[in-house]
């Protein structure tokens, strides 16, 4: 029997997290497995897509591990309802970045339209190479592996493939660690 087949309880998954060291890993991967299939639910709940569900998904994991880690999870909640809150918010959060994006898309054209064609395109070619050159450098401040991994996902590579490039146990934990990449990404233009 695979170690994620195996039901464990709450109580067992908390206190395998915090045994840390080499105890902890399983344990953290037992909890992402026991409640992914709100992945599916949020996909037709908030009308996000899957990639972006599971996105949200690991990063409200993350941040429970974090939480249970430090003690902020009290267990006044079962750690399901714990999971689903934050998991909740945070395609809550990931809606009203696409509209504050669409927003920011919309008021650039405004600004963009009254333009002739060339300029708009020389316009935009300009904002682009800034973002990508802030990227490159934000990138660099990162790990190999950081550097790695968000340039194989970039350039459409899937987290299963990934794990069989770098030999991870699964795609579950490449999109974990590819997730802590980009909140150390997150932080870097967070203090810039």
């Amino acid at each position: 029997m695979s170690l994620f087949s195996q039901k464990s309880s709450d109580h067992e998954i908390i206190a395998g997290i915090h045994a840390g060291g080499s105890q902890r890993r399983p344990f953290e991967n037992k909890l992402y497995y026991k409640y992914n299939y709100l992945i599916k639910e949020a996909t037709f709940k908030h009308k996000i897509e899957e990639e972006e569900a599971s996105m949200a998904y690991s990063d409200a994991i993350l941040t429970a591990i974090e939480n249970i880690t430090n003690g902020r999870f009290e267990g006044r909640s079962e750690l399901k309802t714990y999971i689903y809150q934050i998991f909740s918010n945070k395609c809550v959060d990931l809606m009203r970045r696409r509209a504050t994006k669409d927003k920011h898309i919309s008021s650039l054209d405004t600004i963009l339209y009254p333009l002739p064609d060339t300029e708009q395109n020389a316009i935009a070619q300009l904002i682009k190479n800034q973002d990508y050159t802030l990227l490159k450098e934000k990138l660099s401040k990162l790990g190999d592996r950081c550097q790695e991994l968000l340039n194989r996902w970039a350039a459409g590579f899937s987290d299963k493939e990934s794990a069989e490039e770098f030999g991870y146990n699964s795609s579950g934990v490449v999109q974990t660690t590819r997730l802590r990449c980009m909140d150390k990404l997150r932080l870097q233009y967070a203090v810039s």
